[in-house]
């Protein structure tokens, strides 16, 4: 097999410094951990001028995509990197599945308006990646075989170059609203419940839309969003004529390493409190929240079943439940499952069979999804899809793409949602919409 080459550079706990070299590239991309200041993730990721750009069809299956996706992975060619180094890319595919992706996968109704007209995937096939890893305090370049020398070495001296300082500012134009009046929030969590209780369903996820219109640079919104509410599935990926995806996700979809499988569901949120003693109050309330743990339990339940389709029998586990984990602006309740993927399935497989994430859902799934195709207005689009990345070796992380934004035709849009069960009480939950997207809005409006 093939051997990837490796060049050293000054290592860099804020991938911005050297993401500011190629922000104006095409297919720039960058996969965040939020370091320094967040402290679970391990590696940065950042790239741009893909071999291959791909966009799923409106008409296109699910399946003939993720196969188109498995081809160019293909025809890069599989490739391992030299020891010692313990790296997550070796040359492949970086971007995202919208929401709508599920769309592809399943038969779902289309009443929600499709107003944003974001492609429902979007990658790019790349032969280098810039790895960062906290945990050895590196920073390198990582060249796939195939990769040209003339480019490996354009690629050296751009990134040895002194970074550029300058960046357009970002402000909205107006302060950004909710398209839903808290009346038309009322009725539609009334109307979850009423489904609930007809035993339609045990949980939905109900999200509203916040907008504005605005104008800059969205790196510069990034950087402050980063900033303000670091994450370790944070990332940046540039999009056609100045359009982007800002995300500052603290939630996992998938990871495949060495075929194990992990998901981390997020389901049960806290605010941080104002002083020591309500912020310790408010996390031992969600600890000891029958609802939340309910909650939680349930997409737990729903992901061991998606797992189960593409991982070896026998194989899935729950090794953390109710675990807390604690953000600038939020507690959040999470657990862990894990499988071995089956020895005929790969990552895409396990896409198709889980996507999307059961915690941004309900349960059960499929009835959960036409659900909220009926009750929110607008199609989700980015919010609730993910952003990836699966390399030449197999090897995958994905996120949920919550706290995400989307900057798009001279507008930004910014949703908070929440899991609706019976006991919800609709002010609550509209409530908590709010507060988890509450950072974003006041650190874009303070620009």
């Amino acid at each position: 097999m093939l051997t990837c080459s490796v060049h050293p550079l000054p290592y860099r706990a804020n991938p911005a410094h050297y993401f500011a070299a190629i922000r104006h590239a095409p297919g720039a991309v960058l996969l965040d951990s939020g370091r320094p200041s967040a402290d679970r993730g391990r590696y940065d990721l950042l790239s741009a001028w893909p071999l291959e750009q791909l966009t799923v069809a409106p008409d296109e299956s699910g399946e003939a995509f993720l196969q188109r996706l498995r081809d160019n992975l293909t025809r890069l060619g599989e490739a391992s990197l030299p020891a010692p180094y313990e790296l997550p890319f070796a040359g492949g595919l970086i971007g995202y599945l919208s929401y709508d992706f599920g769309r592809h996968l399943e038969r779902l109704p289309s009443q929600a308006s499709d107003d944003l007209h974001l492609p429902d995937a979007r990658f790019g096939l790349y032969g280098w990646a810039l790895v960062s890893d906290h945990l050895a305090l590196t920073s390198q370049l990582v060249f796939h075989p195939t990769l040209p020398d003339n480019e490996h070495q354009r690629l050296i001296e751009l990134f040895s170059q002194p970074a550029p300082e300058a960046v357009a500012p970002f402000k909205l134009l107006t302060p950004m609203t909710a398209d839903l009046s808290a009346d038309e929030y009322q009725q539609a969590i009334e109307r979850i419940q009423q489904y609930i209780q007809a035993g339609d369903c045990y949980q939905v996820n109900f999200a509203q839309r916040f907008r504005a219109p605005c104008q800059g640079d969205s790196w510069a919104a990034y950087c402050a969003l980063r900033a303000a509410c670091p994450t370790p599935f944070s990332g940046f990926q540039s999009l056609p004529d100045g359009d982007a995806v800002l995300s500052l996700s603290p939630e996992r979809f998938v990871k495949v390493s060495q075929r194990h499988v992990e998901t981390r569901p997020i389901k049960g949120t806290r605010p941080r409190g104002i002083t020591p003693e309500q912020d310790a109050a408010n996390a031992a309330e969600l600890l000891a929240s029958p609802k939340d743990r309910a909650e939680n339990l349930m997409i737990v339940d729903l992901l061991r079943n998606d797992l189960g389709r593409t991982c070896r029998i026998g194989s899935v586990r729950v090794p953390e439940l109710f675990s807390l984990e604690s953000y600038p602006n939020v507690h959040h309740l999470v657990s862990s499952v894990t499988g071995e993927l089956a020895d005929d399935r790969d990552a895409l497989d396990l896409i198709a069979g889980s996507f999307p994430g059961g915690s941004i859902t309900g349960a059960p799934k499929i009835r959960a999804m036409q659900i909220i195709d009926e009750l929110e207005p607008t199609r989700r689009g980015l919010y609730c899809g993910s952003l990836l990345y699966l390399d030449v070796r197999g090897e995958m992380d994905s996120s949920i793409a919550i706290r995400s934004l989307l900057v798009k035709g001279g507008q930004v849009c910014c949703w908070g949602g929440g899991g609706i069960v019976a006991d919800s009480e609709w002010q609550a939950e509209y409530q908590e919409s709010i507060t988890k997207v509450k950072i974003l809005l006041e650190t874009l409006h303070n620009l």
